[in-house]
């Protein structure tokens, strides 16, 4: 069992990009003790925003929250006992599940296009976060994610179908993205946050160089050595000059995440028992 002591809700998030983090993150300030359960694809590009370099021995923090790799079901107990710290792992959902009840399942991957899998009675309250999500069908509660709408809690039908449409950052949409033609092993030596110019080389793919769209911060890229399939983001850049942003929480994970916490709220309402969840506001 590796339930920290003393004993906390325990929450497992699906997912290690930086809208996982960003959830991970309030449910810790919000007195849970939080795994986050990496998966592949597509791969994580803004990595200063997330604990997803953790998996490696980086140093993964987020807002004063941090990231820990616990390799084994055994591993992740003493990193639940650290204060303001959360687990991250490459273990399935499976292996969690196989040693102890999940009072909070959050499915933060995001799949755009994949079939989404049914939570529900995985977990005390499991919450479906952006496309493919029906209320009672696969989930228990979810949030709306797609850029175009407000982000908010969903507690009956389902979760709109992604657009393909990002979220605009200084006025530029899909344009200040890299996306791969080819399946095939990313290099890169540029560190994020790095001030780069159209077509200033970030990296290659198969050896063929990939080169900034435009002018800005490099906000995200694939980490170095990975390989990665066709049509996934490679790097991003962020054109806002001076208030370019590329650590911590931005808006709209942090939105998501409160969403998140609204909808487990709400979720958790109804029931009768107080064991599952009992959350501080407004900290």
């Amino acid at each position: 069992m590796f339930r920290p002591d003393p004993p906390r809700p325990l929450a497992v998030v699906l997912g290690t990009n930086e809208i996982a983090s960003a959830v991970a993150v309030l449910l810790t300030r919000a007195g849970q003790a939080v795994v986050l359960a990496h998966d592949p694809n597509p791969p994580v590009i803004r990595r200063a925003m997330a604990f997803h370099d953790a998996l490696y021995d980086d140093v993964a923090v987020v807002e004063e929250v941090l990231g820990r790799r616990a390799d084994r079901c055994v591993d992740i107990a003493p990193v639940l006992a650290l204060d303001n710290s959360v687990a991250v792992t490459r273990l399935g959902l499976l292996d969690l599940m196989a040693h102890g009840r999940i009072d909070v399942l959050v499915d933060a991957r995001l799949h755009k296009r994949r079939q989404t899998p049914d939570l529900r009675h995985l977990a005390g309250i499991a919450v479906g976060l952006g496309p493919g999500f029906l209320v009672g069908a696969n989930c228990d509660v979810a949030v709306e994610t797609r850029p175009a709408v407000p982000v908010r809690p969903v507690t009956a039908g389902r979760t709109e179908v992604a657009d393909g449409v990002p979220s605009p950052l200084g006025g530029v949409g899909r344009e200040r993205f890299v996306y791969s033609t080819v399946a095939g092993r990313w290099r890169s030596a540029v560190e994020i946050g790095k001030r780069v110019f159209v077509g200033f080389p970030v990296g290659h793919l198969d050896g063929v160089p990939v080169v900034a769209p435009m002018d800005g911060a490099l906000r995200g890229s694939v980490r170095d050595g990975l390989e990665v399939p066709a049509g996934v983001k490679l790097l991003e850049i962020d054109p806002r000059g001076r208030n370019a942003r590329w650590t911590g929480l931005d808006e709209r994970p942090r939105r998501i995440a409160e969403a998140t916490l609204a909808a487990i709220r709400l979720r958790a309402a109804p029931l009768a028992s107080g064991r599952i969840l009992t959350y501080a506001r407004d900290r």
